[in-house]
């Protein structure tokens, strides 16, 4: 029997209780390049509001792979960690503002990674579907005592936790700090962490580098165009309320890759421009999210946005393919209210796609520009939702630390940030481009949602819960 289009997952309600063992600090093994007081500079990238954050990750391995005859999970990861450290000695380092707020790293008395053990007396079978995040799996993402909401200021820039099951599996429960790196550099992290501490000796393919400097902003600043992402727009829609005053619940489906394609044909009729899966996606997902909000009043308008990877943009002169810093804009695509869930899909689909490819190099510059002129103190929500891929980072095969690759890798949970959807690969490592899209909604409108979703895919559409 086939499978589904469009599949509705589930996850258990779990109460996980975990123990911490031990938590120790991290050093690079070796001497770095940075000495005591040193600092390195910071782009305005690394520094806009929206990446003044730890992004949390989670990473299964079952007990198959382990072999608990040898060297003990926290002892390999930990010494891999400290070797890795040396090319990547940023991330030993800590954040501080200097004038206007600009952030820097600094190297002072507090320095390097944070690492923590811990153990649970489930075994991984009682977490249900590792394939589908869960809210419930945040006792594995270690935080500090009385930690403060988006605190980057003088904490350590990678911190992991190393959770063991009964079972014998464990878990890596990972926090890196946005301003160091993006999606793409957090994986040659990742991966050059994993490859080490497989190998047993320093790995880095390809050679680490910093280079910030490269996006210093323009003197004097040319800002040439509107950078409608970053303006605070008074919300006058029903939209940001109803998602903040209501308790939202994270909805998950997997989508296969022959809805993708149905999509696409529907989202470019004869004659239209190519599209995307992404823009295909986006502008369906942001479509059926506002409809089954029933976002008023209908002319006002939304704003959709995300991330769009600049590396390949960059020419005068090229990154260097080990830079792992924030190489991204964030692109933004606009459209009332009404047009948006009236209109044609193929209409929503042309908006995604010309915000997507109006990011160029002088895009990025202007950004950069922006930033310095006009430094944006808080993240704006009013009218907007924020979508991020994933699906196109190797986030399963850069974390192979000799145990295999995970079983799931990826976030955790949306709710904190509702306005943000992610389109995951899938867990199951699916090579046929299965994606898993993860959304938070309020629990009055997640069946509509889901109503709506479904729609393109008529009968290729199912409820049945996995778990």
């Amino acid at each position: 029997m086939a499978l589904p289009w469009v599949q509705e997952l589930h996850f258990p309600h779990l109460n996980i209780s975990i123990t911490v063992d031990r938590m120790i600090s991290v050093m690079p093994s070796r001497p770095i390049p940075a000495k005591l007081g040193d600092s390195l500079y910071l782009s305005n990238l690394d520094d806009t509001i929206g990446a003044r954050v730890f992004t949390p990750t989670v990473y299964f391995y079952r007990s198959d792979n382990v072999n608990s005859g040898q060297r003990s999970v926290m002892e390999i990861l930990h010494d891999a960690l400290a070797e890795i450290l040396i090319p990547y000695y940023p991330l030993s380092g800590r954040l501080r503002e200097t004038k206007n707020g600009k952030l820097e790293v600094f190297f002072g008395a507090e320095q390097g990674a944070i690492m923590v053990e811990a153990h649970c007396k489930m075994a991984l079978a009682d977490l249900g579907d590792l394939t589908v995040p869960n809210p419930a799996w945040e006792p594995l993402i270690f935080k500090f005592p009385n930690e403060e909401p988006y605190k980057v200021l003088d904490m350590p820039l990678v911190i992991a936790q190393v959770t063991l099951f009964s079972c014998g599996g464990f878990s890596l429960g990972l926090r890196l700090c946005h301003c160091i790196c993006d999606g793409i550099g957090a994986m040659q992290f990742v991966g050059a962490w994993a490859a080490t501490a497989k190998a047993g000796t320093l790995l880095t393919d390809p050679e680490p580098c910093w280079d910030r400097e490269l996006f210093l902003p323009r003197n004097p600043p040319r800002v040439k165009f509107p950078h409608v992402e970053f303006m605070r727009i008074e919300d006058g829609s029903s939209l940001t309320m109803s998602l903040w005053q209501a308790k939202p619940v994270q909805k998950c489906y997997r989508v296969s890759r022959e809805f993708q394609t149905h999509l696409k044909a529907l989202a470019q009729p004869d004659g239209a421009a190519a599209c995307t899966t992404f823009d295909a996606m986006a502008a369906y997902i942001w479509r059926t999210w506002v409809k089954a909000l029933d976002v008023k009043p209908l002319d006002y308008e939304l704003r959709l946005t995300f991330s769009v990877n600049a590396r390949r943009k960059l020419q005068n002169p090229p990154l260097n393919d080990g830079f792992y810093g924030n190489v991204v804009c964030v692109a933004c695509a606009s459209s009332s209210v009404s047009q948006l869930v009236n209109g044609q899909i193929s209409g929503t689909m042309h908006l995604v796609r010309e915000a997507r490819l109006n990011v160029s190099e002088e895009y990025l510059r202007s950004t950069l520009d922006y930033i310095e002129m006009n430094r944006p103190k808080r993240l704006e929500f009013g009218g907007k939702l924020t979508i991020t891929q994933w699906t196109r980072f190797c986030i399963y095969e850069s974390a192979d630390f000799g145990w295999g690759i995970p079983v799931y890798a990826g976030p955790i949970d949306l709710t904190p940030t509702p306005q943000v959807c992610v389109f995951l690969p899938d867990g199951k490592a699916d090579p046929n481009g299965t994606m898993v899209v993860c959304i938070c909604l309020p629990e009055a409108v997640s069946e509509k949602f889901t109503e709506y979703l479904c729609l393109m895919g008529n009968e290729n559409c199912t409820q049945t819960p996995l778990v």
